[in-house]
C-alpha cells in the first residue's frame, strides 16, 4: 500500500501535475494539502473519472485539505472538531480548514496542515503554539481507539538539524524553533514514529524550496513534509522516498511529495503469529 503526502499549493493550478505524478507513481492513498479552493469548487471529476475516491475541507484562496483513495473512504472526519468537544477548540482554529481524516483499509489515516507562524514570537506564531497543543489533545483521543495511525502533510517545523540545509543560521527561527519542535513532539508522543527517517539518517534530504530566495537552483532546502506511523505500520513499513524531481516542474508547487510504501494489510501468516504471541 502506497500513501503519499504532497503540499500542491493550489489544486486548480497544479492539477495536471498532481494527475501526471499519480498516474505514473499510482499510490493507493495522495494526502494534499493547500488547496486553496471552497469544496463546490474543488475539480473532483478529474479524479473520481480515474477510479478514485475523494473528500475535501477546503477554503477559497488559502488552507485546504484533501484525501484522494483508490479504496473506499469511510468515517471522514472534518477539523479537530471531528475528534474533540467544541469547547476544546477555540473558534480561530475551527475557522481554519486543516485537518481532515478517513479510515482507508482499517488505517486511520490523518491529513494535516500545520499553520507556518510567520516568525517567532509574532501573532501567527502563538496561533502555531496554540494549533500544537490543540494537536495533542486530538491524537491523544484517536490513539484511545487503538486503530492503525498514519499522520501525515505539511508539518511546517524540521524537527532536527539535519532537515535544514543551513542549521547553524537557521535553528531558533521559524519552523525550527525550540518551541515549535518541543510542541510537534510532544503531540506526536512516543509511538508515532516518522518512517522517512527509518530508511534515511542523513542530511541533504528536503521536501520544500522556498520560492522568493532561488532555493531550489542552490538546493537550500528543508524537510518538512513528513509521515508518521504508528508502531503496527512501522512494522510493516518497506520504503519511504521525496520525489525531488517534481520541484523542478514548470511552475511547480514549492513543495515535493513522499510516498511510503507498507505490506498492508498484514499477510495471513503474520497475523496468525502476532495472535499466537497474545496467549
Amino acid at each position: 500500500m502506497k500513501i503519499a503526502t504532497w503540499n500542491v499549493n493550489s489544486i486548480r493550478t497544479r492539477l495536471n501535475q498532481v494527475l501526471d505524478w499519480m498516474n505514473q507513481t499510482k499510490p493507493n492513498v495522495l494526502c494534499i494539502q493547500e488547496t486553496k479552493v471552497n469544496d463546490s469548487l474543488f475539480p473532483i471529476e478529474s479524479f473520481t473519472k480515474q477510479g478514485y475516491k475523494v473528500s475535501f475541507y477546503g477554503q477559497k484562496a488559502y488552507n485546504g485539505v484533501a484525501i484522494i483513495s483508490s479504496s473506499s473512504i469511510n468515517d471522514v472526519r472534518f477539523g479537530f472538531e471531528g475528534e474533540l468537544n467544541k469547547e476544546q477548540v477555540s473558534e480561530k482554529i475551527r475557522n481554519q480548514k486543516r485537518v481532515i481524516s478517513a479510515l482507508i483499509n482499517d488505517i486511520r489515516i490523518v491529513n494535516l496542515y500545520v499553520p507556518n507562524g510567520s516568525e517567532v514570537n509574532s501573532e501567527k506564531f502563538f496561533y502555531k503554539l496554540e494549533w500544537l497543543e490543540c494537536l495533542y489533545k486530538y491524537l491523544n483521543v484517536l490513539g484511545q481507539r487503538n486503530e492503525p495511525l498514519c499522520i501525515v502533510g505539511d508539518f511546517n517545523i524540521a524537527l532536527e538539524a539535519r532537515d535544514i540545509y543551513n542549521p547553524t543560521r537557521l535553528e531558533g527561527g521559524i519552523m525550527a524553533s525550540n518551541q515549535e519542535r518541543k510542541a510537534l513532539s510532544k503531540a506526536l508522543g512516543n509511538d508515532l514514529k516518522d518512517v522517512f527517517r527509518i530508511f534515511e539518517s542523513n542530511s541533504k534530504h528536503w521536501s520544500w524550496w522556498n520560492y522568493r530566495t532561488g532555493a531550489w537552483d542552490r538546493d537550500h532546502g528543508w524537510r518538512i513534509d513528513h509521515i508518521y506511523l504508528s508502531q503496527e505500520l512501522i512494522d510493516q513499513a518497506q520504503s519511504c522516498l521525496i520525489n525531488k524531481e517534481t520541484r523542478g516542474n514548470e511552475k511547480p508547487s514549492d513543495h515535493a511529495p513522499v510516498i511510503c510504501e507498507i505490506a498492508w494489510p498484514p499477510s495471513p501468516n503474520e497475523i496468525e503469529e502476532d495472535s499466537f504471541l497474545l496467549y
